[in-house]
């Protein structure tokens, strides 16, 4: 494995950042504050705003099963950055509502490159930087998840003000300007070909991964409902406005930007296992509680809590993988395949709670306790190990 020196390792690190920050940040979490304003100036019914939210999940499925051989095609370098501007190219089209199928195929598109980079991301960054900063390298890169969250609070109102093409024209310049400032950060692509340990592929994979698998399958689909409704919720449903929904949705950013290193933090602390078990809890709780909310300070409260979870379970379960998988080939492989069970989950889960929406008329608190019932399903998934014998428990690395 080689490692740049110290001041060389954040140039990559600083790409890393800028490409979660637009394929997740903004492509995915961008889209919630503009559902209100995509509905009340009729581009789209409010059935259909919803279900183009849930093109960009779907998206991120079909991305992470192909940014692999993207990246054996093209390399990852290249990859990523093509992937970054497609999303860029996504904003840009969706300036123009010219129908249904062209918003969704955009919407689409954006989720692809999303996937693809998840996917590719910390396997192109983090073999140049030393072992002693793999854990702050991780939370710096999906810190960019976070990042956007929070901006798309911040600079999605203001460009409303202009417009909603005004708006989606900004995000595409804003993704444009991350695009070039990453474009020479990445580094160069490793010399040892993907396959060139194809043979470790044959050893048995322990138990514990999938495990953590089916746990971030169930984290995938808890996460949506506050993801994709919580504006909507506030500004909408509970009749507080599209600028409170705003404020919320801010607060849900700063948790966003708290989550990936404060996660980070328990997993180096407590262990991964734990630290997940301690953050599904949490959540759990949080969302029953968002379910009955109705005061501002409450949501906000709640949006902060809610809004660590979708970055920060990211460097969470990838602590996991590296404590039970022992090569750096093996836990790419591990992590895509993780990546590829959440992303499936969470499409499914898309799709599943917009027509549970559309069908109850619009019943918000009826996803959020929903979602709060997957998370228990995560956490009584993580009890299983309990129940497995003590030769697999040793394989699955408990702590």
């Amino acid at each position: 494995m080689r490692t740049s020196s110290t001041p060389g390792i954040w140039l990559p690190i600083f790409a890393g950042l800028c490409a979660s920050l637009v394929s997740i940040g903004l492509a995915r979490f961008a889209y919630t504050p503009l559902i209100p304003a995509l509905i009340q100036a009729q581009w789209f019914s409010a059935g259909d705003v919803v279900y183009l939210g849930a093109a960009n999940l779907v998206g991120y499925l079909i991305g992470a099963l192909l940014g692999r051989p993207l990246a054996q095609r093209w390399g990852n370098r290249t990859a990523l950055r093509l992937m970054m501007l497609a999303v860029t190219a996504a904003f840009l089209a969706c300036a123009w509502p010219l129908s249904v199928s062209w918003f969704f195929g955009w919407r689409l598109l954006s989720g692809i490159a999303g996937g693809a980079i998840m996917v590719l991301v910390a396997a192109t960054v983090l073999p140049h930087v030393p072992a002693s900063r793999k854990g702050l390298a991780s939370g710096a890169i999906f810190l960019g998840i976070g990042l956007g969250i929070a901006g798309s609070g911040t600079i999605v109102p203001p460009l409303l003000s202009l417009g909603l093409q005004a708006t989606w024209l900004g995000l595409s310049a804003l993704a444009l300007l991350l695009t070039a400032l990453s474009w020479f950060g990445w580094p160069a692509d490793s010399a040892t070909p993907m396959a060139a340990n194809a043979d470790s592929t044959a050893e048995p994979t322990p138990p514990g991964v999938y495990l953590l698998f089916a746990q971030y399958a169930f984290m995938a689909a808890g996460l949506v409902p506050a993801m994709v409704f919580l504006v909507d919720y506030v500004a909408r449903g509970l009749g507080a406005g599209a600028h409170v929904g705003a404020m919320v949705w801010v607060m849900y950013g700063l948790g966003a930007i708290v989550g990936p290193v404060s996660y980070g933090f328990l997993a180096d602390q407590l262990g991964a296992r734990i630290g997940i078990r301690v953050v599904l809890v949490v959540q759990a709780i949080t969302l029953g509680l968002l379910s009955i909310a109705d005061s501002f300070l409450a949501l906000a409260l709640l949006a902060v809590i809610l809004g660590s979870f979708p970055p920060g379970i990211v460097p969470l379960a990838l602590a996991r993988v590296h404590e039970l998988v022992p090569t750096h080939h093996r836990q790419q492989i591990a992590w895509s395949r993780a990546t590829v069970s959440f992303a499936t989950f969470q499409a499914l889960a898309g799709f599943a709670y917009s027509a549970l929406f559309n069908a109850t008329g619009g019943h918000h608190a009826l996803l959020f306790v929903i979602a709060g019932g997957a998370i228990v399903v995560a956490l009584l998934l993580e009890q299983a190990l309990r129940w497995l014998p003590s030769s697999i428990e040793t394989r699955c690395g408990a702590n």
